[in-house]
């Protein structure tokens, strides 16, 4: 079965490379299947309000040196922090203020994220970011596309564009893949089981182009899965669809050890993979599925005796970073110096 889709993302990635529709990889039928499922799944999820979420941009890490992290955060709602009422709930603050404590250094973040963006979105705010120059961009963006029914081959033709252009500008960059949708207590079985298979497949897909691309993936999954099943009321918000604001924070420690290494602000220790935790040398398929079904997997690129590829594809670290102590997010200040301010 993982050779199977294993096969699948490959081709579904290499369809989107080429321009292709990527249709046949998942069937027709399945097709089918999930446009019922995704207006259905519409007219079920709630909504919470009309306004948008708090803006997590700002400055982050009182009292801490610089010169500061600069990170741009891109992509959907649950890049955005859809749900919540405070910016300290935002998953925007939860990421910066993880980083500036994990880094010791002042941190400055600017969300450009959109509530309900697809991937097809991702030029403008890719445009508008690599003008500030930053250091940094994660990207979280996906279940849109699974939910309006956008062609796989699409949305990942539209990610690989964007990782590409931040790249060519020296900007490392980090991609939270596809959530698992059958995670979501809205969606009903069987259709539940068809998103599920369709969002792994996009998630398997995304972390090949970004790999090809320069970037560094990690798997979201169902992160929130069994604590969601455990305790629905606290992990989703009241649309029973996006994150509630400890939903947020633990995507964000998902992605904080990953943005870490993407800085090169790991410790040492850490540099290498760890056989116990499941880590390794892969090509870059195996290491998609894997990562697909396992949340908080990393996947980025390497070389095995001086190449980068090998017989089946592209070499890369496929990586179970350790999560750090949560740490309390902070307000963002409007200006620099409101870090030594506020703090005095």
């Amino acid at each position: 079965m993982v050779v199977g889709a294993t096969g699948a993302a490959r081709k579904l990635a290499s369809a989107a490379a080429l321009g292709g529709g990527g249709l046949s990889v998942l069937g027709a039928g399945l097709y089918g299947v999930l446009v019922a499922e995704a207006r259905f799944a519409r007219k079920v999820i709630g909504v919470i309000g009309d306004g948008p979420p708090p803006d997590a941009t700002g400055w982050y890490g009182r009292g801490r040196p610089g010169p500061a992290i600069r990170i741009a955060l891109l992509g959907d709602s649950s890049a955005a922090g859809y749900g919540v009422e405070r910016v300290e709930e935002t998953p925007g603050a939860h990421l910066a203020s993880g980083i500036a404590a994990q880094a010791h250094r002042r941190v400055h973040l600017r969300s450009f994220a959109v509530v309900g963006a697809m991937s097809s979105a991702l030029a403008d705010q890719v445009d508008t970011a690599i003008a500030t120059h930053p250091d940094l961009a994660v990207v979280l963006i996906g279940a849109n596309d699974v939910t309006h029914t956008v062609l796989p081959s699409a949305s990942v033709r539209h990610l690989a564009e964007g990782v590409r252009r931040l790249r060519e500008e020296g900007i490392h960059v980090v991609v939270g893949t596809c959530p698992d949708l059958g995670t979501i207590r809205p969606i009903p079985p069987p259709l539940k089981q068809v998103a599920r298979e369709w969002s792994r497949r996009l998630a398997a897909a995304q972390t090949i182009t970004v790999v090809e691309n320069g970037g560094r993936t990690v798997s979201l999954g169902d992160v929130l899965g069994p604590e969601f099943e455990a305790a629905p009321a606290v992990l989703f918000g009241p649309d029973r669809f996006h994150p509630s604001a400890d939903g947020y924070e633990q995507l964000a420690s998902v992605l904080v050890p990953s943005c870490l290494a993407a800085l090169d602000l790991l410790p040492e220790d850490e540099a290498q993979p760890e056989p116990l935790r499941r880590e390794g040398i892969l090509p870059v398929a195996a290491a998609a599925v894997r990562a697909a079904r396992t949340p908080g997997t990393e996947v980025d690129g390497t070389e095995v005796g001086g190449n980068q590829r090998g017989l089946r594809g592209r070499w890369v670290e496929l990586r179970h970073r350790r999560r750090r102590p949560s740490t309390d997010a902070e307000s963002p200040g409007e200006h620099e110096d409101e870090a030594v301010q506020q703090d005095a």
